[in-house]
C-alpha cells in the first residue's frame, strides 16, 4: 500500500496546484448520466491528470473530473463517468477517485448508475431507484491487503452501507419535483457479459432488485473511510430471461441513461443545494 499511498498524495497534490477548494462531496456519474449539476468552478479536465495510470474509459463514459458549486460554500468532486474491474482494472484502481476525495476530504459519496431491473413488477425500465443495499458478487474487494490505518478499520462494519437519513433527504427532494423514487438492493457484478436468465433468477432468489457491473467496489471503499454513501439507479432494461425482452445491448443503455438525465439533473441537483446535505447524522 506505500505505493498507493504515494500516488494518492501525488493526486492532492496536483490537486492543490490546480487551485481547486478541498471538496465536501464526490459524486460518480454512470453510464449517460452526466448532467450540469451545479456552477462549474473550472472547467472539466481528463481523470488521467490526477490518476497515475491509464484511464481508459468505455462508451457513454467521458472519464472527465469538474469541480462544481451547486451553492456558495459547498464543493462537490463531479466524476463524469468511473472505472470498471472489467476493463482490467484492480480494486484499488476502481476505487482511486473515492479514496481520494476521503483524503481531500470529503464527506459523502453520491453514486449513480444504469442497471438491469430484477422486479419488473415493481422497477420497469426508466425507473430511478435508490439504493437501500448492496451485493458483492464480483469476488472481489479494495480491502484485500494492508491499508493504513489513518484510513479505517481493518474490517469495517457495512451494515449501513447506504446511509439512511441521505436517502430520506433524496425522497423528500424527489418528492418536491413529483418524480417517483422506488428502492431496492443493488447486485454487483463483475460482468463485462450481462447476466443469463438461471442467473437473473439466482440474483432474485438472494434478494437483490437491481444488478449492475459498478458501485459496490467504491462503496466499500468509502464506507472503510468512514463516507457517508447514497446511490441511484436508473433501470435501463429488466433482466435477461423477463417476458417479452429483447435481447441486452449497451447502447439501449446508454438511451435510456440520456432519456434519464431529464429526471435526475432536477433530483441530483436539488439534493445538493439542500442546506440539510452535510448535516451531521450520527446517532
Amino acid at each position: 500500500m506505500d505505493h498507493l499511498e504515494s500516488e494518492l498524495q501525488a493526486a492532492i497534490n496536483r490537486w492543490d496546484e490546480l487551485g481547486w477548494p478541498r471538496p465536501d462531496v464526490l459524486l460518480v456519474a454512470g453510464s449517460g448520466l452526466s448532467a450540469d449539476l451545479g456552477r462549474p468552478i473550472a472547467e472539466p479536465r481528463p481523470w488521467g491528470e490526477l490518476m497515475p495510470f491509464e484511464a481508459r474509459g468505455i462508451a457513454g463514459h467521458s472519464l472527465e473530473i469538474q469541480v462544481l458549486e451547486p451553492v456558495p460554500g459547498r464543493t462537490v468532486l463531479y466524476s463524469r463517468g468511473r472505472l470498471h474491474a472489467y476493463q482490467g482494472y484492480s480494486p484499488a484502481q476502481v476505487v482511486f477517485a473515492v479514496r481520494l476525495a476521503g483524503l481531500l476530504g470529503a464527506r459523502i459519496v453520491v453514486v449513480t448508475n444504469s442497471c438491469g431491473g430484477l422486479r419488473p413488477e415493481s422497477h420497469r425500465a426508466g425507473a430511478l431507484v435508490a439504493i437501500r443495499d448492496q451485493i458483492n458478487l464480483t469476488g472481489l474487494n479494495p480491502l484485500v491487503g494492508s491499508a493504513p490505518a489513518a484510513w479505517g478499520p481493518q474490517f469495517p462494519d457495512m451494515t449501513a452501507a447506504y446511509d439512511h437519513r441521505l436517502r430520506q433527504l433524496l425522497q423528500t427532494c424527489a418528492g418536491e419535483i413529483n418524480l417517483d423514487l422506488g428502492e431496492g438492493v443493488y447486485a454487483g457484478v463483475l460482468g463485462p457479459s450481462y447476466e443469463t436468465p438461471a442467473e437473473i433468477h439466482m440474483l432474485r432468489t438472494v434478494g437483490a432488485d437491481l444488478v449492475g457491473m459498478s458501485t459496490v467496489l467504491e462503496v466499500i471503499a468509502a464506507r472503510h473511510m468512514d463516507l457517508r454513501c447514497l446511490g441511484l439507479s436508473l433501470v435501463t432494461n429488466l433482466a435477461a430471461g423477463s417476458e417479452g425482452e429483447a435481447a441486452l445491448d449497451h447502447e439501449d443503455v446508454l438511451v435510456e441513461g440520456r432519456k434519464a438525465a431529464e429526471k435526475v439533473a432536477p433530483l441530483l441537483g436539488r439534493l445538493l443545494r439542500h442546506p440539510g446535505l452535510l448535516e451531521d447524522t450520527s446517532p
